[in-house]
């Protein structure tokens, strides 16, 4: 399982939000530049990278951080957060980002994610980010008509290889997260699941590698020494 440690980026801070309610944030670093370093530092396979400006307004605020956080560092790094269009994805591409999350838009236009899914293959990666089930968009502030589960089969048939599967409930409570969910998602797809939301304790990610769980993304644990990123990945 990799672990992925998260840096959520708002107005060039690193931040956490609770339950994606941007009136409910925690800054930690100033420069997310200096927090990706001391990830790869401690051994980091891979950084989940979240533009939450982008998110919420569709439209990134905070690129040039993002490209100097790729030209930085050695390891692969996966962005989302606002990314509706091509020109998006080939300029995050273009910067040296590994691979691109996509949610509000894949959600809205089908053919638009089929299209990018068939040009860019694995490097496309699909945000479900659902509350009690249904799939949230434009930045977890509004809720589709989507079921997540029903979301999850159509993306394996349009070819996506991985998602990062949200219980925003759980995000950034501490509370662990919702095993219930990620077991339902692997008995009705084959995707690589990447968990996100809630993970608090080293005892969770056990649990979610025994549940053969492709990744695991930490974020408010590791700024609050819940969990240690050593500690993560020795697990």
């Amino acid at each position: 399982m990799i672990i992925f440690p998260a840096i959520d980026i708002k107005d060039g801070n690193c931040v956490r939000l609770k339950q994606g309610k941007f009136d409910q944030k925690d800054i930690y670093f100033d420069n997310p530049v200096e927090v990706a370093k001391k990830w790869e530092e401690k051994k980091a396979e891979f950084i989940h990278i979240v533009d939450l400006d982008g998110a919420k307004d569709g439209k990134s605020k905070n690129y040039s951080i993002i490209e100097e956080i790729a030209k930085t560092v050695n390891i692969p790094i996966q962005v989302g957060g606002g990314i509706r269009n091509e020109e998006a994805i080939e300029n995050l591409l273009n910067a040296g980002v590994n691979r691109v999350i996509l949610g509000t838009a894949a959600v809205n236009d089908e053919e638009f994610l089929k299209k990018m899914v068939d040009k860019y293959k694995e490097k496309i990666v699909v945000s479900v980010d659902a509350k009690d089930g249904i799939v949230a968009i434009d930045g977890w502030v509004n809720l589709s008509t989507v079921k997540s589960t029903d979301f999850i089969k159509k993306l394996e048939e349009m070819g996506v290889k991985t998602i990062v599967y949200t219980d925003i409930a759980k995000d950034g409570m501490m509370e662990g997260p919702n095993f219930d969910i990620y077991e339902e998602v692997s008995n009705i797809s084959s995707i690589d699941v990447i968990a996100s939301g809630g993970v608090s304790s080293l005892e969770d990610l056990e649990r979610l590698k025994s549940m053969n769980i492709y990744g695991s993304i930490i974020g408010k644990a590791l700024y609050i020494d819940e969990i240690k990123l050593e500690d993560a990945l020795e697990v």
